[in-house]
């Protein structure tokens, strides 16, 4: 990456940062959710233009629409008995009107490659992603946001300068020609230090809890990447949009986190009884 790129790239991560800090921090839990919706929104509409470059018929407007609620659900459901029990329910109603926007169609041609893609973008970007909300409706809810988010954007940024300064073995080159075995192991190492530095300020996480953090994270972090890599390099694209400048797509940017975030949750409720 040329030096005007890499320019690009640590502008827009100043500005990104910026504004995530202030709304995990300063702002109220409903701008939070809209903009998790937000984001979710912008990744879904990339994902189904990834789609429909291979020539799969999509409802995309659809698809944006009860992706972007997902997250607002789940804000909703605040204080009411059974909070965030309601998710899956929304799921299984997406499935149905999945389902029936196929019956009003004139042929039933890609039916199952239509149905199959439209709801794995849900699941796969919306409810993965909207895990945020039920994180930062737990107890520290801020801080475990701002934990997941550097741990597994600090292994980004290892994999990202180490891979450039030392790569010289290719990971998978049929999925991601430029990503190294060297760029891996780079980003592995930040990502635990990041976890084990944040002991400072979550000192209700012991140490030993930290570092599995942050060797968990720092390969979902990876899997993440390469997920998305994955479907970029079947449909024959280097980007998922142009959003972002110096990144990409939105996708491309919280690709790495669409595993690490529901993990991460999970770990907090059910091992750390959250």
């Amino acid at each position: 990456m040329g030096n005007s790129s890499l320019a690009k790239r640590i502008v827009t991560s100043l500005l990104i940062l910026t504004l995530v800090a202030l709304v995990i921090f300063f702002f109220p839990n409903w701008v939070f959710a809209l903009l998790a919706s937000t984001m979710i929104g912008l990744a879904l509409k990339e994902f189904f233009a990834l789609a429909e470059k291979k020539g799969i018929i999509v409802y995309k407007y659809f698809g944006i629409g009860i992706g972007m609620l997902i997250p607002v659900i789940m804000f909703l459901q605040k204080g009411i008995e059974g909070y965030f029990t309601l998710d899956p329910f929304f799921i299984v109603i997406a499935c149905l009107f999945t389902f029936v926007l196929q019956f009003v169609r004139r042929d039933s041609s890609q039916a199952i490659a239509s149905i199959a893609v439209t709801l794995f973008g849900l699941l796969y970007i919306a409810w993965l992603f909207s895990f945020f909300v039920k994180l930062k409706f737990m107890p520290g809810g801020a801080l475990l946001v701002s934990f997941v988010v550097l741990v597994t954007k600090m292994g980004d940024v290892g994999a990202y300068f180490v891979g450039n300064a030392f790569g010289k073995h290719n990971l998978i080159p049929r999925i991601s020609p430029h990503k190294t075995v060297e760029g891996t192991i780079g980003g592995l190492f930040f990502s635990i230090a990041a976890a084990v530095l944040s002991g400072f300020y979550l000192p209700s996480l012991p140490i030993g809890h930290l570092v599995v953090l942050g060797i968990l994270l720092g390969i979902l972090a990876q899997v993440g990447d390469l997920a998305e890599s994955l479907l970029k390099r079947d449909c024959g694209v280097k980007d998922s949009g142009s959003t972002l400048s110096g990144f990409g797509g939105m996708l491309d940017l919280i690709d790495s986190l669409l595993f690490t975030t529901p993990i991460f949750y999970f770990y907090m409720e059910v091992v750390m009884k959250r």
